[in-house]
């Protein structure tokens, strides 16, 4: 059977920058637009036709000619060659089809501007063949909204029939009816209503809109539940939460959802993804992040961050199993759940959105001023030898202070020289919704650029800031083909560019921190004989061997080109015919990756001072790398990715109510995925990775009161033997709607809602040793995977022997990681205003996989040997509480208060047997516990050396001294113990409220962490030490401030300093992991604070504006903590790319 439709589509460009994207997302949307005309015209539209033995297809076609109409019909249901002759002068349409139709077994609907011709069926028949005994009247009426506003345009069809009209600009209608009619009132956004006219001769009419179906329902997996029915640990945010002035979103999950654990290391654009972890990490493998599904497909925590708040209908976090339990091993973690807004039936909304915003580092490290540098220096020398010669002469260092020719006698600041204090960011969305009755579309197009704070070399032609541009391109578009079947289409592109120095931003930060400030200039103003030279002439040593940051920055650029396009086709079928509220459902996804990225750079030319004239302070400049510098930019190709996968997701669902009382539901769900990378480092990973699994729920609900849930998840891996290749892990949860019991009535004015829920599964992991692990059962032998002497006296018989090596050997028995995980919440809602839920969790995680420690190389094998032997156990608490008040004179109030506390500890760990040193075992403590020394103070002097236990090295007085925790007279591996708290946070939380009052709003949010611990870097913040790791490169620490502060010295001997003795060179006393150098991570800051005016509708609609709103909005305004010496959220990670601190100004338009 053919489906006859006739579309004109019109596309539209949006930009050039579009090019790749829009033309295809565009041009489906538009063909949407067609679908959306109003009811009104069908009555409103008169026609003529004159026709002469003409077929009934040409008759169609001559009505489609003549109108906006378009007729649907099935070849087999209508004779479309029978001839007819028909003259008419305008009439509407409904009057041409009666005509043109009559004498056969047709009949047809209008719905909008689409005619539908069908079969009559057998009732219509005998209802057509009966006398017309009713007696035909007029009735009037009106029909208004919620607010009294008259509706024009509102569609009124008798019911079943084609007889209607429309409303007019006033909303009032008149129409012939009889008694027994029932009119069927539609309009595009409104809930439709149907009403008897029976005995009544005027009928006024209130149509209310269509609710939002996410108000009402709770997103789960791969379905929708009412919220009352929901058993599973399920936290939800309003995608309004999510809007802050950053382009990437996992920079706004802290402290937002209860049970997610999040912190943000880095704010360098395109590095700067948020950690997260559901209710923290309870697994040693690869993998302890959640599984991330947007529109339900996986995607990775970048294109979470890509994500825009305006596309968002609902942010879920599954945190149970029985929640997750439908996804079998992928939601070993919990889930992330995301979907996209579709369109609504209604006018075309257009909302465009236009953000400025200006960043700064939330703190800069304080670094020593160079002269402090070289006495502090020329410290570090004589105090660890008196007799060493001082980097520094007192000459050198009396004229730096006088300012003597800076190029004779540098001091150069390389932070305020490379960095600057403020950058500013772009951001922009638009997007376009609109739909009738048969379609809908949703359209976005967002654009970001992120700058980064490195400042720019007006003297070379290339920009090496960085640059991030941030491209994203949606389209939802929903097609109802019946009325029982829906189409849905989506598409989704991320470009990403990016345009940085060839070491990124973090590691000129770096590089920074490694710079002697007063060895040579960054660069030098030419001497007579450069007067003319090209190139920059920059500072270096005679080998031109020492880190010149600002060369480094501005010598060249890498890019790189991030590509994610994304394609889904979903199709939902009601299969009532068979059974009421069966349907079924199949989606097909497919996505392809690529990433590339370069580099473009010219070799230095780096010059020393080879003579200087102090009379007339002049110099003559020396190259020193003549030879091998450049003036050219020379081209280094990266890393180049290709990847696909393709998904695939078919599901039958059964919901259905009996006797108002018993609720039934099921689903059953077969998935399947196959991804394959282009490149492949080697054999194995080259191969296609797949993964299926079919998955079920069973749902009951009695009276609203009592709730039953049971999911299973039937998985399979690849990674496993047959023997263990499929795992089953059920889940059951119980409910109970306290609130709907009778005897809670007396509590119901208070109390408006009570329930309570508990939930116990299983859930399997297979993403577990290393990502390269594909195969545990098959051994993995590297065949030429080195080269040994030959055979002979000469031992040349081959000369090059190839060899073989033994990479993993084949474990049949290696098999799911299982989490037995349990939840007991409670939910309350209190005097319709506060929103509680409160939940208690735990879990033990068997069969972790992990290496054996009994296993040892002296047995003579080649590879480690794993198995699962581990065991693990976590548990806390999640609370949310949420206010919402309106007030009667327009003021309104909301507050949202979110803690997490979780903590884990290993159950099960193989390890030697310390005996002799219990403390050193793991069991008992957290998994990301840390072991170190317990540092008592500083040695005193040489007497309290010689009288405490021998430690590490060679070490003086005022290095640090540890505590010899077993008494065996030497600090060694045994003295180490469980120190300070978990690296990851136990306490993660976030409250915050916001107000309005007319057309002004204001809200303010703060996020803060606790019982974390992180360690002061002690190797990159030693001073004037080499710490580059490259024996071609020599670096020196830059001082912190706050060393040259606080450190021990002879004149000041202070067993407590922050730093101990100086030197210039790593001491390996004091570079040990231990409580010296342990810090408190907990912190409380104030996140974000926005305030915003949403102008008057009187004023806005003369400009044709829906909506706007102007706002400006802060973010980490404020942070208390006790550590000052940067950022905590960055932790141990000071030495990079710093946290920023935004203020953002904002336009929310909307037509």
């Amino acid at each position: 059977m053919k489906n006859k439709r006739i579309i004109n589509v019109e596309v539209r460009i949006f930009r050039k920058l579009m090019c790749i994207m829009a033309a295809c997302l565009v041009a489906a949307s538009c063909w949407a637009v067609d679908f959306s005309a109003k009811s009104a015209y069908s009555q409103k539209t008169q026609i003529s036709l004159n026709l002469s033995n003409k077929t009934i297809k040409e008759a169609f076609k001559e009505i489609e000619r003549n109108s906006e109409f378009v007729i649907f019909y099935y070849e087999g249901i209508i004779d479309a060659n029978k001839r007819v002759k028909l003259n008419i002068k305008n009439q509407t349409v409904d009057k041409i089809l009666d005509k043109l139709l009559e004498g056969t077994d047709n009949t047809y609907n209008i719905i909008d501007k689409q005619i539908y011709i069908t079969k009559k069926n057998k009732k219509e028949e005998a209802i057509v063949s009966l006398p017309v005994i009713q007696q035909q009247r007029k009735v009037t009426g009106k029909v208004i909204d919620e607010l009294g506003e008259p509706l024009p345009g509102v569609a009124i069809q008798v019911k079943g029939t084609p007889r209607g009209v429309t409303t007019d600009i006033d909303g009032s209608f008149g129409i012939e009816v009889s008694g027994t009619d029932i009119l069927i009132f539609s309009y595009l956004g409104m809930q439709d209503q149907e009403v008897a006219v029976d005995n009544k001769k005027q009928l006024f009419v209130t149509l209310k809109e269509k609710t939002d179906e996410l108000e009402e329902v709770t997103i789960v997996a791969f379905a929708k539940q009412k919220k009352e029915s929901v058993i599973g640990a399920i936290s939800t945010v309003k995608p309004s939460d999510l809007k802050v002035p950053s382009s990437n979103l996992t920079t706004a999950l802290a402290g937002r959802v209860a049970g997610l654990i999040s912190y943000q290391r880095s704010g360098e654009p395109g590095q700067d993804d948020a950690d997260f972890f559901i209710r923290g990490v309870t697994t040693f493998g690869y993998k302890a992040d959640p599984l991330i599904l947007i529109d339900g497909v996986e995607v990775t925590s970048t294109e979470l961050a890509r994500l825009q708040p305006d596309d968002i209908a609902s942010f879920s976090i599954m945190k149970d199993a029985t929640s997750s339990a439908l996804y079998g091993a992928r939601g070993a973690n919990g889930v992330i759940l995301v979907t996209t807004k579709e369109g609504v039936e209604g006018k075309l909304n257009v909302s465009i959105r236009f953000e400025e915003s200006f960043s700064t580092p939330t703190k800069s490290i304080d670094i020593a001023d160079p002269i402090t540098y070289m006495l502090k220096h020329n410290e570090a020398v004589t105090t660890r030898n008196p007799l060493a010669a001082q980097p520094y002469s007192q000459e050198k260092i009396d004229n730096t202070i006088a300012g003597t020719n800076p190029y004779i006698y540098p001091a150069v600041d390389w932070y305020n020289m490379l960095f600057k204090n403020m950058t500013n960011n772009h951001r922009f969305n638009m997007n376009l919704s609109d739909g009738g009755k048969v379609a809908r579309y949703y359209v976005a197009l967002t654009y970001n650029r992120d700058n980064g704070i490195l400042k720019v070399d007006k003297r070379n032609n290339f920009n090496s800031n960085i640059q991030l541009n941030k491209i994203s391109v949606r389209s939802n578009v929903n097609l109802n083909l019946t009325n029982t079947t829906e189409m849905i289409i989506r598409m989704n592109a991320n470009f990403d560019d990016y345009k940085g120095p060839i070491d990124g931003g973090e590691g000129m930060f770096n590089k920074v921190m490694r710079s002697n400030p007063v060895m040579f200039p960054a660069f030098y103003q030419p001497d007579v004989a450069n007067q003319y030279t090209n190139h920059i002439l920059f500072g270096n040593v005679p080998q031109a061997n020492y880190i010149n940051p600002y060369a480094d920055m501005v010598k060249g650029y890498k890019e790189y080109s991030k590509t994610v396009v994304i394609a889904q086709a979903e199709i939902k079928q009601k299969l009532d015919f068979l059974t009421e509220g069966l349907n079924f459902r199949m989606m097909a996804n497919t996505q392809r990756d690529s990433y590339f990225d370069l580099s473009r750079a010219y070799t230095p030319y780096y010059y020393i001072i080879n003579r200087y004239d102090r009379m007339n302070k002049t110099y003559i400049l020396e190259n020193t790398n003549e030879n091998s510098a450049t003036e050219w930019l020379a081209y280094s190709p990266g890393t180049k990715t290709i990847q696909s996968s393709f998904y695939l997701e078919a599901a039958a669902q059964y919901d259905r109510t009996f006797n108002d009382k018993h609720t039934v539901g099921g689903l059953l769900v077969y998935t399947m995925k196959t991804s394959l990378t282009g490149n492949g480092e080697d054999l194995v990973r080259s191969l296609p990775y797949r993964n299926l699994g079919l998955a079920g729920r069973f749902t009951y609900g009695y009276d609203n009161r009592y709730f039953l849930e049971g999911n299973f998840g039937y998985n399979g891996s690849e990674r496993f033997s047959k023997s263990h290749r499929f795992g089953f892990f059920p889940s059951v949860g119980l409910g109970w709607m306290v609130s709907n019991e009778q005897f809670f009535s007396p509590l119901s004015s208070f109390f408006t809602q009570l329930k309570l829920k508990g939930t116990y599964g299983l859930v399997g992991n297979d993403a577990i040793g290393k990502p390269e692990d594909r195969f545990f059962y098959l051994s993995q032998v590297n065949q030429g995977a080195g080269t040994a002497p030959g055979f002979g006296v000469n031992f040349d018989s081959p000369e090059n022997r190839p060899t073989t090596s033994i990479g993993r050997y084949a474990n049949d028995n290696i098999s799911w990681e299982v989490a037995k995980k349990m939840n007991l919440g409670i939910e309350a809602t209190v005097m319709n205003d506060l929103n509680i839920q409160a939940e208690y969790f735990r879990e033990n995680r068997s069969k972790i996989l992990m290496d054996r420690a009994s296993i040892t190389p002296e047995m003579g094998l080649e590879a480690g040997v794993k198995a699962n032997l581990g065991e693990a156990f976590s548990h806390g608490v999640d609370l949310s509480m949420d206010y919402n008040k309106y007030f009667d004179n327009g003021l309104w109030l909301t507050g949202r208060f979110n803690f997490t506390y979780s903590t884990s500890e290993f159950k099960k760990y193989e390890e030697p047997n310390y005996t002799d040193a219990p403390w050193r075992s793991r069991i008992g403590h957290p998994l990301s516990q840390t072991w170190g020394y317990v540092a008592e103070r500083l040695f005193i002097d040489q007497e309290d050396i010689d009288n405490s236990p021998k430690q590490f090295g060679e070490y003086m007085p005022g290095d640090i001294k540890y505590h010899d925790i077993n008494k065996d007279g030497v600090i060694n591996e045994n003295d180490q113990v469980p120190i300070g708290l978990p690296t990851s946070p136990e306490i993660v939380y976030g409250f915050g409220l916001s107000s309005g009052y007319k057309g002004i709003d204001f809200s303010f949010f703060f996020q803060g962490l606790g019982r974390e611990s992180f360690w002061i870097d002690q190797r990159k913040t030693a001073p004037f030490v080499d710490t580059d790791d490259d024996g071609n490169v020599i670096s020196n620490n830059a001082l912190l401030n706050v060393y040259a502060n606080n450190h021990w010295s002879e004149a000041n001997q202070d067993i407590y300093a922050l730093w101990p003795r100086l030197s210039n060179t790593l001491i390996d006393n004091n570079n040990r992991t231990s409580t010296w150098f342990m810090r408190n991570g907990s912190f409380i800051r104030l996140k974000q604070v926005e305030l915003g005016y949403t102008f008057p509708n009187e004023m806005t609609k003369k400009w044709w504006i829906k909506n706007l709103r102007l706002y400006l909005t802060g973010t980490n305004l404020l942070t208390f903590s006790n550590f000052k010496l940067w950022d905590p959220e960055m932790a141990g990670n000071g030495m990079g790319y710093p946290v920023q601190r935004t203020y953002n100004v904002g336009l929310q338009v909307s037509f």
